[in-house]
């Protein structure tokens, strides 16, 4: 059954000031581009004002900047992107799960599963494990023993939470992801490497987002800890001892290594590469694909992209960069030659 709010309600419900017919009714968002005249649009950036005079959706979400940019009905919000997103919500809200344990499921003993929890079929839930109110944990998933899942939790089919992880509220994690699995802790013994155990945990806060396939490795003696709203995409490896700071959110395939401290409402791009025990301060910025090799004291944007361009030519200035020592070299002997023949 499709849903249906006037503009009214959704003021009502998520704030923002209504402009024009406060009584048409939306079903759904869509972009300008794409919208009918059932659905709601958004207009984050006043360069695609123009986009405006062109869409046929039936009402937009802007900012007060662009109030009067368009006669459509329209709500008007400090953020209309974050607006965009609670709009999203509403209008299509998660299926309603019905509370139980599957018959297929394996349940340890000693487990403590919420009566309002629902545990999907195939999955398993080890001895001692507590999944909290209203979680719902999906087909095959397995939570290890001594596991402790807070409220309103969502995993997707296949996830792997090891042994005496411990997780807040409101976790959402997706298929395969894996929490807790052994760090890469060996040591080299006449030729040969030996196992170091890993005896930490991962400790996760509250309202973690943790994407598809993405790994968070358990600490070799303290835990890896993901503090409160951290959000995670899909494919990252994060490695033991990592500590995340709150609401910061890293884009696919990074890679942090072993005892790195990120700190608190930090933006990492996909692909970058941030080496073990370095500390990233508060509010750090690190461009896509870009490789850390020190630490970051001081809040701002940081980027190590070597430009692209056609192969002839990257491959004419990789000639140059590997004799940039030897030109730097050469460049400080001509300098003190010149200031020599000034002296004269």
């Amino acid at each position: 059954m499709n849903i249906s709010y006037r503009l009214a309600d959704i003021a009502a419900q998520l704030g923002g000031r209504v402009l024009g017919d406060a009584e048409a009714r939306i079903s759904q968002i869509a972009t300008l581009e794409k919208a009918q005249a059932n659905q709601i649009s958004f207009l984050t950036n006043s360069k695609y004002r123009t986009q405006l005079a062109g869409t046929r959706a039936g009402a937009v979400i802007l900012g007060e900047a662009d109030a009067e940019a368009t006669d459509l009905p329209r709500i008007v919000s400090d953020n209309p992107y974050a607006y965009f997103a609670r709009v999203s919500a509403l209008l299509n809200p998660l299926p309603e799960v019905r509370p139980g344990v599957h018959p297929s499921a394996a349940v340890g003993a000693g487990a403590q599963i919420d009566a309002t929890a629902s545990i999907a079929a195939m999955a398993v839930i080890g001895e001692g494990a507590t999944i909290g109110a209203f979680s719902v944990i999906g087909a095959g998933c397995c939570i290890g023993a001594n596991a402790v899942i807070g409220s309103h939790a969502r995993l997707y089919p296949h996830v792997v939470i090891y042994h005496d992880c411990v997780i807040g509220d409101n976790l959402i994690a997706h298929s395969g992801a894996v929490i807790g699995s052994d760090g890469f802790g060996i040591a080299m013994d006449e030729g040969r490497w030996i196992k170091i155990p890993q005896i930490g945990r991962v400790v996760i806060g509250n309202d973690v987002e943790i994407g598809a396939n993405t790994t968070i490795d358990r600490g070799a003696l303290d835990d890896t800890v993901i503090e409160d709203g951290v959000k995670l995409d899909n494919q990252i490896q994060i490695a033991h001892n990592v500590r995340i700071g709150a609401h910061t959110a890293i884009a696919g395939c990074t890679g942090i290594a072993g005892s790195a401290v990120i700190g608190r409402y930090c933006l990492i791009g996909g692909g970058a590469r941030i080496l073990g025990h370095l500390q990233l301060a508060d509010h750090v910025e690190i461009a896509a694909h870009t490789l850390i090799g020190k630490s970051i004291r001081e809040a701002g944007s940081y980027a190590a992209i070597f430009p692209f361009g056609k192969t002839e030519d990257w491959r004419r200035n990789a000639v140059h960069l590997r004799h940039l020592d030897d030109l730097v070299k050469r460049v400080k002997v001509l300098e003190q030659e010149l200031e020599a023949l000034k002296r004269k």
